[in-house]
């Protein structure tokens, strides 16, 4: 039988020829990487451990499971190397069979998060954290065993296609990748078959009459299949049967009714840990997101932990991911867009909780649309639709970006991220923005990607004006953005940026070094900023009551 060991323990760190033991998940940038002056590590450090004893089955193999490594990782086992890997928020494998020895098995990893031309991100308003950052487990199967993919993806991958809402009947397709074996037996909700492997898969097509929907935050019911091989070997995947749809007029639409996503982005990271944070941190942080009453999320700007994309799951969030893909278009960073695409995609395919891939964030801010350009996001956006044609795509755009630009012609759907009544303009350009958008293009489904001012609870005003980075202006700007969107059903999402304060190391403004101070919560998680009582308000069925300004003590 398989056997999985979770190897977070017992790592040597070794950082300009200094070592230290640590325990993973690990950067080490938690600290220079949030008190500001654009001055954190940015180089290789290195990580080693000594592998447990190994005792191989007949015929089987040992796979290492990263979950990710950030940004670029070199695997070497007794100084053979064995792997690279380029993209720091998606998980890799690595077979190391071949290269273990009778006695100790050194692993060390190189780590780097150094400026270079070809692996996203390289220029965005966020800290590039170095590191082991999430777990590293150690896969040792039989002979006969699911796949242990180098892409990471889902050996088990679930389609479920609502073909008939008033009847509920979904019709479920179960492909489970294998190597070694003959046949595969699938067992869902009662119904059991046994297929042949045909090239490695094994496929499976269930009919489920009256099923019970992935409804929301009403009911984010999940299933599950079983896959079990002849010597016993098995694999599960949740999944949930769902209809999205997204309407130029109605906006998103849930199982056949109008259910406009209205939520936040979130970044990962958090105050004295960075990256490296625990399943605990990320339970709260949902939390938090849950008694707002927001009902989407968007996963900013790169694949997030697989443990937060079940919390969706399972709490009925519907989720925007998407790519490192950001601000500045790199020559040399094509390829990189494409593999961090396919391995988001086929990592969290299963996730009922995600609506949209997003091909890109703000690409325009720093690159002219030119062929170049336009044929990395048609790339991009024809391999989502291949590796998942379940899905649409989209983009999130800068709001200097033209509307009549073509590059808003290659996603399914578009959003943008505005600003005005923060960097620029007054707050009513982000109403007159939105009306014109639609009114010139009515059959192009639009929404809000991105919108927020950042407040230091600390500064209060009893006159508050853009720029003032006060508490009180933010309140102001999200009271008018919050009617603004309730009186737009068609924009399909909305997304305040962002749930949380988090770190920018370049930063240096509205008192504090290194943090981008646009969150409803601040970085440490530890004060709810007014505007998130204001949210609360429009989106929570929770009766309640919040005072403003209750920080506001010296007053004139």
């Amino acid at each position: 039988m398989s056997k999985t060991i979770l190897l977070n323990k017992n790592w040597i760190f070794s950082k300009e020829g200094h070592d230290e033991p640590v325990t993973l998940p690990h950067t080490w940038n938690a600290i220079d990487g949030q008190d500001g002056g654009n001055d954190y590590y940015r180089g290789t450090c290195c990580y080693t451990t000594v592998l447990p004893d190994i005792v191989l089955p007949e015929n089987g193999r040992a796979v290492l499971q990263f979950d990710a490594v950030a940004m670029t990782a070199e695997v070497y086992l007794n100084e053979q190397k064995l792997a690279e890997h380029k993209g720091g928020y998606s998980a890799f494998c690595v077979d190391i069979t071949d290269a273990l020895r009778n006695g100790s098995n050194l692993l060390r990893v190189n780590v780097d998060n150094s400026d270079n031309d070809t692996v996203y991100p390289q220029k965005a308003d966020f800290t590039f954290y170095g590191g082991i950052y999430r777990d590293v487990t150690l896969h040792v199967v039989p002979a006969a065993h699911f796949a242990l993919a180098e892409n990471g993806a889902v050996p088990v991958r679930v389609t479920p296609i609502v073909t008939d809402l008033d009847a509920r009947r979904c019709e479920v397709t179960v492909e489970a990748a294998v190597v070694g074996a003959e046949s595969v037996t699938f067992t869902l909700d009662g119904q059991q078959t046994s297929v042949a492997v045909k090239d490695g898969i094994a496929r499976a097509v269930f009919t489920l009459e009256h099923a019970r929907l992935w409804d929301g935050l009403d009911d984010p019911y999940l299933y599950t299949v079983t896959a079990r091989l002849d010597n016993g070997e098995t694999e599960t995947a949740r999944f949930g049967c769902r209809k999205f749809e997204i309407d130029p007029q109605k906006g998103f639409i849930l199982n056949g009714r109008p259910y406009p996503l209205r939520g936040v982005s979130r970044h990962q990271d958090r105050k004295g840990a960075g990256v490296a944070i625990t399943k605990e941190m990320m339970e709260e942080d949902m939390a938090l997101i849950l008694e707002m009453g927001a009902n989407t999320i968007r996963l900013a700007h790169y694949q997030h932990a697989q443990a937060f994309y079940d919390l969706c799951d399972e709490k009925g969030i519907v989720i925007w991911a998407e790519i490192p893909y950001i601000t500045m278009h790199m020559h040399n960073g094509r390829a990189n867009t494409l593999t961090q695409m396919e391995e988001l995609i086929v990592q969290n395919y299963n996730h009922p909780c995600i609506a949209v891939w997003g091909l890109s964030n703000e690409i325009t801010a720093a690159s002219a649309v030119n062929e170049e350009l336009l044929e990395n996001h048609r790339a991009l956006n024809e391999l989502a639709h291949r590796l998942d044609p379940t899905r649409p795509t989209t983009m999130a755009n800068v709001f200097m970006l033209e509307i009549t630009s073509p590059i808003l012609e290659i996603p399914d759907v578009n959003s943008y991220n505005l600003y005005f009544g923060w960097y620029l303009g007054e707050l009513d350009q982000n109403d007159d923005f939105f009306d014109t958008y639609h009114a010139k293009y009515p059959d192009r489904c639009i929404g809000f990607s991105e919108y927020g001012a950042d407040a230091n609870p600390a500064y209060q005003s009893a006159h508050p004006e853009k720029g003032d980075y006060t508490e009180t202006y933010q309140c102001v700007y999200h009271e008018h953005m919050a009617k603004m969107i309730a009186d737009r059903p068609w924009l399909w999402a909305t997304h305040v940026w962002n749930m949380f304060d988090f770190a920018a190391d370049g930063r240096d403004e509205g008192g504090k070094n290194g943090e981008n101070q646009k969150g409803l919560v601040t970085f440490d998680r530890k004060i709810k900023k007014d505007a998130f009582y204001l949210y609360k308000a429009y989106w929570s069925k929770q009766p309640f009551v919040h005072t403003c300004g209750s920080r506001y003590v010296d007053r004139t």
